[in-house]
């Protein structure tokens, strides 16, 4: 019986064994890589609750780009969100207003998913370091206000 002179060690020694572990390596941590696929924080979106149902009288409000629009239609005739309903919206982080027919205001998501605004709204604005933005005043006053308007009552 005649022995092989092939020598698998001897032969796998070298530069040949350095491509094929570099391939072996780079096939089992491309699919370890799919696995652990990151997602940019910035396009990742949050749900977050607006509550303006505390105002009072009732009226429509908007996030500009994000919802239907207040100032652009006839309101009672619009689609756009009224005051009455908390509604879930789908932000991603950055800068956004909440607004209404009397005021607005600026607002963050951050790439938690939290709600950042200026504390000095905190007598007006409840939210901050959650998902949920409550609204409590029609102005950004706690206290009611003279209408800028009175129709005249019809009898």
């Amino acid at each position: 019986m005649r022995r092989s002179s092939f020598n698998l060690p001897r032969f796998l020694t070298g530069s040949a064994l350095i491509v094929a572990g570099t391939l072996l390596g780079s096939v089992l941590l491309g699919d370890l890589g799919a696995a652990r696929e990151t997602v940019n924080p910035l396009t990742r979106e949050y749900a977050i609750t607006i509550d303006p149902t505390a105002l009072d009288p009732p009226t429509w409000w908007h996030v500009p780009g994000v919802t239907p629009l207040i100032w652009t239609n006839d309101p009672i005739t619009y689609e756009s969100y009224k005051t009455t309903d908390p509604r879930e919206i789908k932000l991603k982080p950055g800068e956004y207003r909440f607004g209404t027919f009397t005021f607005d205001f600026a607002f963050r998501v951050t790439l938690e998913g939290k709600l950042e605004f200026d504390e000095s709204l905190a007598q007006c604005v409840e939210g901050l370091g959650t998902a949920k933005l409550v609204i409590r005043c029609s102005h950004t006053q706690p206290y009611k206000q003279e209408r800028d308007y009175d129709y005249p009552s019809v009898q």
